[in-house]
């Protein structure tokens, strides 16, 4: 098969019935599990990279957050771009290679700008497989269909999210209990270098079934055009720009809201570590079995929820779960700052979780149902810009500043996760609905597509 877009007709035309679609998202799921490990591991290693680099919690945010989304939100437009044009599955394998290969980078680190760059490598890598794999399960399933599928395909952000807290949490008890790690060629390392390099190696074996997934017929063409080639950037913009009301109050609605999400999923460890004395093992398989048991079953309740309701008429459905997972997720993390027992810490970070994933498999879905095939990678690209950006880049950042700038203490996370919480998303959900009468109308004309 040729990497570009002259594929073969066998390779190209979606096999008969949905077992084989859904083979397709569970191999997407694993990609995005390893995606999410990769990404999600400096949750857990705040303690151990500031102490050897002697930093701050403002500057560790730059690493887990900006550095990675920096480059993760500009290389999505032109790797999107990819996506509309050529084998999604060809530039969602090299992409895992890469971000994987960066990730064992990370562990070879040995000062704050080395680490800060390897992140960039990381970002840059996993911006190849959300454009392509939205585009891919759009073709694979009926819309009735479609929010449960992107939801399986957004496990990998629960489960990826989960492993990378437990595996990180072993990984540190184990270094701690032996002092420095003494590898192969490398010789000595820190503990948290160690983890870096064992969680990087197995996205090269998910690269190679990734080579099992074939490419589907495109569906869903812009009238006029018979193949992606057929349509330029300057139609993209042109197509966004008509519809700039809907586009820009779900990005932007959806991408403040994710700040508060990813902030609870970056320092949810730190916060048990700070406010209820867990160790870092302890916090790790804690937060992770809350991301693991607690996220994936608000992704597919959201999942769910959404097929029912479109199925049921409602074009803007995905915009009304996402809400509704705002208006679940806030009074918990609100509560992070008054709840004074470590059980009921863990039992409001579980219920803020589960809220939050709801919208994890809907706001890139949104941008699909809005638009017609040869656009659905910069579509989605275009969301991840802004939604890594604000959301990613950001998100870490306000809790990290509120903790080190307004209430100048560590022991104070819990003040400034609930804090951020309390002022990002109301904001979201204003935004939000200020537009869902142009979505509604932007999806109607959509389905219209052949």
């Amino acid at each position: 098969m040729k990497r570009g877009g002259a594929a073969t007709s066998a390779t190209r035309t979606a096999p008969a019935g949905l077992g084989y679609a859904w083979y397709v998202v569970s191999v997407l799921m694993l990609a995005q599990t390893c995606s999410f490990i990769d990404r999600m591991i400096m949750g857990l290693l705040v303690g151990p990279i500031r102490a050897t680099f002697s930093i701050s919690d403002t500057q560790y945010s730059l690493l887990a957050g900006l550095a990675f989304a920096i480059f993760y939100s500009i290389m999505g437009l032109p790797l999107a771009r990819i996506a509309d044009r050529h084998s999604r599955r060809w530039l969602i394998a090299i992409g895992i290679s890469f971000w994987s290969l960066m990730t064992a980078a990370c562990g070879l680190a040995q000062g704050f700008w080395q680490l800060f760059l390897a992140r960039m490598g990381v970002g840059v890598g996993e911006a190849t497989l959300s454009p392509a794999a939205y585009s891919l399960i759009s073709d694979y399933f009926p819309k009735h269909m479609l929010a449960r599928a992107f939801s399986v395909f957004t496990l990998g952000v629960t489960i990826g999210s989960g492993l990378a807290y437990m595996i990180g949490g072993q990984v540190i008890a184990l270094t701690q209990d032996i002092g420095a790690v003494r590898l192969p060629v490398l010789g000595e390392v820190h503990g948290w270098q160690a983890t870096f390099l064992f969680v990087g190696a197995p996205g090269l074996l998910i690269a190679l079934l990734m080579m099992t997934v074939r490419e589907p017929q495109r569906t869903g063409l812009f009238p006029g055009a018979h193949h992606a080639q057929q349509v330029p950037i300057s139609t993209v913009l042109a197509y966004f720009a008509t519809r700039r009301r809907a586009v820009a109050t779900h990005v932007i609605g959806a991408s403040i809201f994710i700040m508060a999400v990813f902030s609870l999923n970056i320092w949810g460890p730190e916060y048990l570590v700070r406010t209820f004395g867990y160790s870092r093992a302890e916090a790790g398989l804690t937060f992770g079995a809350v991301m693991m048991t607690a996220g994936t079953l608000g992704l597919l309740t959201g999942g769910v929820l959404a097929d029912r309701s479109f199925a049921g008429g409602r074009r803007d459905a995905y915009s009304r779960i996402i809400l509704l997972s705002m208006a679940g997720m806030a009074p918990f993390a609100i509560l992070l700052a008054f709840v004074s027992t470590p059980t009921l810490g863990v039992a409001c970070l579980a219920a803020a979780v589960f809220f939050s994933a709801f919208q994890g498999g809907l706001s890139g879905g949104v941008m699909q149902l809005m638009t017609p095939n040869q656009m659905r990678g910069q579509a989605v690209a275009l969301f991840l810009l802004t939604a890594n950006l604000l959301g990613l880049g950001l998100g870490p950042t306000v809790v990290a500043v509120l903790t080190d700038f307004v209430f100048r203490s560590d022991a104070a996370l819990n003040k400034s996760l609930a804090l951020a919480s309390a002022i990002l998303i109301p904001l979201a959900a204003v935004i939000m609905l200020s537009g869902l009468k142009q979505v509604r109308a932007a999806i109607a004309e959509a389905q219209t597509y052949a």
